[in-house]
């Protein structure tokens, strides 16, 4: 039956995050839905919150279809903002803070957005910005604010009047999260509401999340797809989302958060969990953990068993995926963590995958392919990119640019970037297989492999290495220890010690700012 004749708003049949947040107002109002440096922001604060700064937004002339950039920290005001944002059909765009001016200048020129919501440490950032583009109108500041520029607790001091939210169907754009864009600019993947329901699902499938017992915490920050994109399942659920602020990183503190907190799902790197792992007298803390997951680099068996042994009631689960995924596709648990070693886990039943040649035939169990996929969790496309969004999709499939291989099992590894990938002597050398083979070696912390210019054999692979304190390696060693590791095509050719790799705003090894620093000329 249609809305006419039943006389039910479609609105209220939506299922995204916002009605997720009215519906647990509505039916759990003191429970709490974030906890913040010991402050609790309830169900009902939650909504509240939604709905006055949506109004305000309005009242500003945000509109729907209209984009809002939001340059920010974690705490729970950046995601009530995106809610309202959203209630107002308006898509949310987070713009990395560890960008330069010109970096952001070529988001919000990108974006065509003219509002911005800032947390007052970065405003300065935002002073910069707009002396590169004329673009910005209104500045909103989480905090003390500037001549020029307007406080969020304005903003909530507003009585909601007689607001009324637009019907925000399932298939808008709600987020507008732009790629890091090692190889050029960055990208707008754009995710709709159903994205972050599947994503949601998907959460709460790798994590077994059933009940309101659990207490997810969250570290990555907010304008990545990894924070915003992990917190979906919560607001499903109902379950609080402690937010851990952005900075530093301090493994004793993070273990007392935990402790105060009664944390027991949480999400670390692998270099974080090694660090937490050796935190004094870890495993006689009164801890809670369910589940550990980690993901964004590989671990070594060693530090899967060390976080076994100190963790030995928690499901151990690495994650993988990619923003335009929103971003997780594939899941690895622990039990298959030490004998698959290096795998990313298996795809997610949440999608339909295949690994194809580059003429779109599946290749065979064992041979390197392309993976790429179909589903719910599949962006809309690159904001005003049609061509990069056709090249992408051709064939009517989403192309990672992951190259990978599957075994018997299921289980996939990837093996490369497609367009990371060196040929030496006419043999495919893929980065990614050859960093996995560095990253067990006891003395080497962070590895990134790249292609050198060889008059012999075209390319050949160096690795950019940082070793542990007092150690030394040479290359003749490197290769000695990797002799039954990898062929010896595939073994670098040349070693380069680095105190640390160069990365990307979003964490990502610069493999660019490695070749224009080796030591010996790269060709282009």
């Amino acid at each position: 039956m249609s809305e006419s004749t039943t006389g039910i708003p479609a609105a209220i049949r939506r299922n995204h995050w916002m009605n997720q947040v009215l519906s647990h107002a509505e039916m759990r109002p003191d429970g709490p839905a974030f906890k913040f440096r010991g402050e609790v922001t309830t169900w009902a604060d939650t909504a509240r919150h939604m709905d006055t700064i949506a109004a305000a937004l309005r009242r500003r002339g945000v509109g729907f279809g209209d984009r809002v950039l939001m340059l920010t920290l974690n705490h729970p005001l950046v995601v009530e903002s995106v809610f309202a944002i959203n209630r107002l059909g308006a898509i949310a765009v987070p713009m990395n803070i560890r960008l330069s001016p010109a970096e952001l200048a070529y988001i919000v020129d990108d974006a065509d957005a003219d509002v911005i919501m800032v947390d007052q440490p970065l405003a300065p950032l935002v002073a910069a910005v707009g002396q590169l583009t004329g673009r910005i109108r209104k500045v909103i500041v989480f905090g003390e604010a500037a001549e020029g520029q307007e406080p969020i607790s304005a903003l909530l001091a507003e009585p909601i009047g007689d607001f009324e939210a637009p019907d925000v169907p399932e298939d808008t754009t709600c987020l507008i999260m732009y790629t890091s864009g090692t190889t050029g600019r960055p990208k707008g993947a754009m995710l709709d509401h159903a994205n972050m329901t599947s994503q949601a699902i998907t959460v709460i499938r790798v994590n077994n999340i059933f009940n309101e017992r659990d207490v997810s915490f969250l570290t990555a920050p907010l304008f990545h797809i990894a924070g915003l994109g992990s917190i979906g399942a919560n607001f499903i659920v109902g379950i609080p989302t402690v937010l851990h602020p952005l900075g530093a990183f301090d493994p004793v503190e993070m273990v007392d958060a935990w402790e105060r907190e009664g944390a027991t799902i949480v999400f670390n790197v692998p270099q974080q969990w090694q660090a937490i792992c050796a935190v004094p007298g870890i495993r006689e803390r009164d801890l809670k953990l369910r589940v550990i997951s980690w993901g964004a680099a590989p671990a070594s068996d060693t530090l899967l068993r060390t976080m076994s042994d100190t963790f030995p009631d928690a499901l151990n689960v690495a994650v993988f995926g990619q923003t335009e995924l929103s971003p997780i596709t594939c899941a690895l648990r622990g039990e298959d963590a030490i004998h698959k070693l290096g795998s990313v886990g298996r795809p997610l039943v949440t999608q339909q995958y295949r690994i194809v040649d580059g003429a779109m035939n599946d290749v065979a169990v064992g041979d390197v392919g392309e993976i790429i996929y179909r589903g719910p969790n599949l962006m809309k496309g690159y904001w005003r990119k049609p061509a990069e969004t056709a090249e992408a999709f051709a064939g009517g499939w989403f192309h990672s640019g992951d190259l990978v291989r599957q075994d018997q099992d299921g289980f996939v590894w990837v093996v490369d970037r497609l367009k990371d990938m060196i040929i030496s002597g006419g043999e495919n050398v893929y980065c990614a297989e050859v960093e996995n083979a560095l990253f067990a070696h006891p003395d080497i912390v962070e590895a990134a492999v790249y292609g050198r210019a060889d008059e012999r054999w075209g390319e050949v692979p160096v690795a950019a290495v940082a070793l542990r304190p007092g150690a030394s390696l040479d290359i003749e060693g490197l290769q000695d220890w990797l002799g039954d590791k990898l062929a010896r095509f595939k073994q670098p050719k040349a070693l380069v010690e680095v105190e640390a790799l160069p990365r990307n705003a979003a964490g990502k090894v610069n493999k660019v700012a490695l070749r224009q620093a080796d030591p010996v000329p790269v060709a282009p």
